[in-house]
């Protein structure tokens, strides 16, 4: 039997808001017809390089604050980038974000890390604007769902 693949969420919540969408990732990661891929989630002051190397794809989560991504997340990339940066490349990954204005900051500043640790974006960002709706949580765990899935059957 083949190792199970891994799939690392890393995303900051610090709103029950911001905690339901990134538990809904994890639901839809988690989903029972799913069975060889393992899921990991943790907030970006509890992730590290170590858990990048070890993983097969990432999905990463963060507020929008200030114009820019949680300093959370900002701090997971400081601590990761270059232990990463030569052995990651490739990395298939996908991103959300709870934007306060229209994300425009954050998402260009999370390209521009990833850019440059040539990771691999497999879907197009998730941004979520204005009041919190539902929909954000179900397109969250579709993501969860179509990123786990697809490391099941190798298609990333």
């Amino acid at each position: 039997m083949e190792p199970k693949k891994k799939l690392l969420i890393v995303a900051h919540a610090p709103s029950p808001n911001t905690l339901t969408l990134r538990n809904a990732v994890a639901q839809g990661a988690g989903h029972e017809d799913i069975e060889n891929v393992e899921v990991t989630v943790l907030a970006p002051l509890d992730a590290g390089p170590d858990d990048v190397l070890a993983c097969d794809a990432i999905i990463l989560g963060t507020t929008e604050n200030l114009g820019y991504m949680s300093g959370a997340l900002k701090d997971f990339f400081d601590r990761s980038y270059y232990p990463c940066l030569e052995k990651t490349q490739g990395l298939p990954f996908a991103y959300y974000i709870r934007a306060g204005h229209d994300g425009t900051g954050t998402r260009r500043a999370i390209e521009s890390i990833t850019t440059g640790l040539k990771w691999r974006l497999v879907q197009e960002p998730l941004i979520y604007r204005g009041e919190f709706q539902e929909e954000f949580v179900d397109q969250c765990e579709k993501l969860g769902l179509s990123m786990a899935a697809s490391l099941d059957v190798g298609v990333i």
